[in-house]
């Protein structure tokens, strides 16, 4: 993972100091996430993410575009039977500095690709159940139950409509396990992200 780290920073150096144009602008937008690994029936849930980005050019058609955002992810697993049902959310907020090489294939259209660490801000777990005359639930913070960083990779494409206004659709593949659980308890989550998203350049 430190080598993921590695080519970040060279991919940023090598970006400023071949840059022929930067410009800086916000987006935001939708996140459909959830977790791959050793979870049962787990399934995806709406989220939001927002922050700023870079795009620096360094030819007509290839740019280096930096990103920081704030993006809550996780995942929710829904149990149901007769007269009864239980739902567990997971419900991640990672801070995400993702660095996308972005290549015009043609006017307009790109297409991107690029690696990103995640910074752990929050997680919780909300637990609810319904059935046999009873309904309970219940919130807690389990922070410590989670690895505090997460790498993975992006796949995207992005349009521009003007100069100034774009979307973009990506999908981020976590590589890391995320879970600390301890107590010899190995189960490996994974992120799971697609998000479709606006921005605007200043």
């Amino acid at each position: 993972m430190k080598k993921i780290t590695l080519s970040i920073i060279a991919v940023l150096a090598f970006g400023f100091s071949n840059a022929q144009e930067v410009k800086f602008g916000a987006k935001g937008g939708i996140n459909l996430s959830t977790l791959t690994g050793d979870i049962d029936n787990a399934s995806s849930k709406v989220g939001f993410q927002v922050g700023g980005f870079a795009e620096i050019k360094l030819s007509d058609k290839f740019f280096v575009q930096p990103e920081l955002l704030y993006s809550t992810q996780g995942a929710k697993n829904k149990v149901s039977g007769f007269g009864y049902s239980e739902e567990n959310k997971l419900k991640f907020g990672y801070l995400n500095v993702p660095v996308m090489a972005k290549y015009y294939v043609i006017e307009k259209l790109s297409l991107e690709a690029g690696p990103q660490i995640g910074f752990l801000v929050s997680a919780k777990s909300e637990y609810s159940s319904t059935g046999f005359g009873e309904d309970e639930s219940e919130k807690v913070d389990v922070k410590d139950q989670f690895k505090s960083i997460d790498f993975g990779v992006n796949f995207g494409a992005g349009y521009d409509f003007t100069e100034n206004i774009s979307a973009g659709v990506r999908y981020n593949l976590g590589l890391s396990n995320i879970t600390d659980f301890g107590d010899g308890d190995n189960a490996k989550f994974k992120n799971s992200v697609f998000s479709l998203s606006v921005g605007y350049k200043f």
